[in-house]
């Protein structure tokens, strides 16, 4: 099996890609700001994406790079700096490694540029990799849901109290943890997926409407729930009162009203990975249930 350096690896996303890149016999090396505990097959790299040095060490003897880090709430220079700045530097490392292969974790935020800075900043960072001229493959995820995440957790607790607030009128595609990261794995030998950009979902047609969405959340946990559709403006209102209470920590920004408040978050079917790539297996009202089990028996639900 191949070595292959990973950013992001201690987050949700990153970290449900090494225990299955362990599991099917992969060798990594992974970026981290604080000590890790050793484990069989991964060589922690202390480091940062704004320390070259630590980059160079991470790709050092590496076949190919999955990057998944990423900023999802800050400023606009936050964003510039993690998403942008980042897989800059990240794509230079890989260059001066002489690693070809290089799998990058977008996001379905990068199809509308001009509504948030985060989008703007997932559509740049594609753009530099797509310049660099190697064996690229550019993943745009939509919601991503599991265990150990904690932006949808806010859902769920939500539905707990019986009322789940949401955007106005529109539709989503979601895609569980486990089947992104089987996905961003099966791409790393797969020369049919070099230069291609991807959007993957859970294979529901069209997406979920959020009202549907909710409602299954609300099953998931055991709760019947009403969902309640709200403006645009008192969604911006919110973020600003979110914003004074809790600064940094906010959940809710302005910047994310921009993107929630958009009608369609649903990827393109012409975009989809094809089946004899890679097809989703969890069933979405599967995976929100043991979603919700697992937030149950952690204690954060």
């Amino acid at each position: 099996m191949s070595l292959i350096a990973v950013t992001g690896g201690t987050g949700f996303v990153g970290s449900h890609l090494i225990d299955l890149a362990l599991a099917r016999g992969h060798r990594l090396r992974a970026l981290t700001r604080r000590p890790q505990p050793a484990r069989e097959g991964i060589v922690w790299v202390e480091g940062a994406l704004d320390r070259p040095e630590s980059l160079g060490a991470l790709v050092e003897g590496c076949d190919s790079v999955i990057h998944v880090a990423g900023i999802i709430n800050g400023s606009d220079e936050d964003f510039r700096r993690g998403n942008v700045l980042g897989t800059e530097a990240m794509i230079d490392a890989a260059t001066r490694a002489g690693i070809r292969r290089f799998i990058h974790v977008s996001s379905l935020a990068a199809r509308e540029p001009g509504l948030s800075a985060y989008g703007r900043s997932k559509a740049e960072s594609e753009e530099s990799v797509i310049a660099s001229g190697g064996d690229w493959t550019i993943i745009r995820p939509p919601a991503v849901y599991g265990p150990g995440d904690r932006e949808i957790l806010e859902l769920f607790r939500l539905a707990r109290s019986g009322v789940v607030p949401l955007p106005p009128g529109g539709s989503l595609s979601v895609i569980a943890v486990s089947d992104l990261c089987r996905l961003l794995l099966d791409c790393v030998d797969a020369h049919a997926s070099i230069t291609h950009l991807y959007e993957p979902d859970d294979g529901h047609q069209g997406g979920w409407s959020h009202v549907e969405f909710a409602r299954m959340i609300g099953r998931a946990i055991g709760r019947r729930v009403l969902p309640l559709s709200v403006p645009a403006r008192i969604l911006r209102w919110v973020a600003a009162a979110d914003g004074r209470i809790r600064g940094s920590g906010a959940k809710l920004t302005p910047d994310r009203v921009a993107y929630f408040c958009h009608p369609d978050w649903t990827i393109s079917p012409a975009r989809r990975p094809p089946e004899g790539l890679w097809r989703p297996q969890l069933d979405t009202a599967q995976g929100l249930a043991e979603t919700a089990a697992w937030y149950k028996a952690a204690g954060w639900l």
